[in-house]
């Protein structure tokens, strides 16, 4: 198996799955379509939860919804951090309990704050007064933590910008939200999505220690710390075992912050997106000239139907096609939309097959994370990523 990653090859870096890959060989797919194995998504979760350990794993819901994997993860004892009341409820409707869910984003309506508190949550995420004043008027003496501002992050992803608060603020609203009749937990942070090594870790940490300890210092008897997300998936680059990764991030959190009662860790992308692979097809290569370089390759998956991290070229997916082994060149990938925003891969062009011709099936390999949840409902007409789940 050739995994086509861009300027070069690289093999997989986890086991591949037996059943997957038999599932993929033996259906014919008529649409775009994401298969994902529930058994590689337990097999996440427990090595996670082995290098983690006294850390309660709140997979993060937005990362894959499908409802084999919530049913999965509650059987293995997951506990769920949800961005919405939709998500609520799909855990809820699969017997997830109410205490094994937080309501962690920050930018909630206050009717849907209401429908969590009277479902039985208690925990909530806040970054700003006005929401503690939601959170306070609908879901009186609940449980709080709040969200602090990461300004230094080495991960592919950044989440700098929209989310989370510097640190004075941070400590008016601890005093704020105990005013308000709230409990005021704690603190979260998330250093990234798709933080390769666990060293990168290090300066975020040092970062929200100071906070945490000055918190302490103020008289806040804090008992909760939610460390996110950021743990990551194999696009290409060698990364650690989830084990070894988890192991490395606790070690360092357990000698920057001491002993803390409840450490929470929300991921997403760690444990869903090696479980996940997109059948697709090409439908078109062409040049746009006869001077090019390189060849355009159309797909009938693109940014709207389920690639949309490929926007920037953050997340470099790993190709798989039908043509493997026969010579390469440099491809310009884009989706089947009427939308020019709709290119893959432009400034760091793929190295595919010079061979493919339209109506060959392309795999796109760990893409089990932020595909189908991203995807459109109908764009141009095209239907949404189909999803099944083995």
């Amino acid at each position: 198996m050739t995994i086509h990653t861009g300027e070069a090859f690289a093999s997989v870096a986890t086991p591949v799955s037996s059943r997957l890959e038999a599932y993929l060989a033996n259906t014919v797919f008529d649409r775009p379509t994401l298969v994902i194995d529930t058994d590689i998504v337990a097999r996440n979760y427990l090595e996670l939860k082995s290098g983690l350990g006294e850390a309660v794993i709140h997979y993060a819901v937005k990362a894959n919804p499908a409802r084999d994997v919530i049913a999965r993860l509650i059987a293995l004892g997951s506990h769920f951090d949800a961005a919405s009341r939709g998500e609520i409820e799909l855990c809820l409707s699969l017997g997830a309990r109410s205490d094994t869910i937080s309501f962690g984003n920050t930018i909630k309506r206050a009717s849907d704050i209401a429908f969590a508190f009277k479902a039985g949550i208690r925990l909530f995420a806040a970054d700003a007064e006005p929401e503690l004043e939601k959170i306070a008027a609908h879901a009186p003496g609940s449980q709080v933590y709040i969200r602090l501002i990461v300004e230094t992050s080495f991960a592919d992803w950044p989440l700098t910008r929209k989310f989370g608060c510097d640190r004075d603020m941070a400590l008016t609203l601890l005093d704020r939200a105990r005013a308000l009749g709230l409990d005021p937990v704690g603190f979260s942070f998330h250093v990234g999505s798709q933080t390769r090594e666990s060293g990168m870790w290090a300066g975020t940490l040092d970062e929200m220690a100071t906070i945490w300890h000055a918190a302490q210092e103020a008289g806040h008897a804090l008992s909760l710390l939610n460390i996110g997300g950021g743990f990551p998936a194999y696009y290409g680059e060698e990364i650690e075992s989830a084990s070894d990764y988890a192991t490395g991030v606790m070690r360092q959190v357990h000698a920057r912050f001491g002993s803390v009662a409840r450490i929470m860790a929300e991921p997403g992308r760690g444990m869903v997106a090696e479980a996940g692979v997109i059948a697709c097809e090409v439908l078109l290569v062409s040049r746009k000239s006869a001077r090019d370089s390189h060849r355009w390759v159309y797909l009938d998956i693109g940014k709207f139907s389920g690639l949309a991290e490929t926007m920037d070229e953050a997340i470099r997916y790993q190709f798989e096609t039908v043509r493997d082994g026969d010579p390469v060149g440099p491809c310009i990938l884009a989706g089947p939309t009427c939308d020019s925003a709709d290119v893959l891969y432009e400034k760091r062009p793929m190295a595919l097959p010079m061979t493919l011709v339209a109506g060959d099936r392309v795999l796109i390999r760990n893409t089990g994370a932020y595909t189908s949840s991203y995807a459109s409902i109908c764009f141009n007409g095209f239907p949404p990523l189909d999803v099944v789940a083995i």
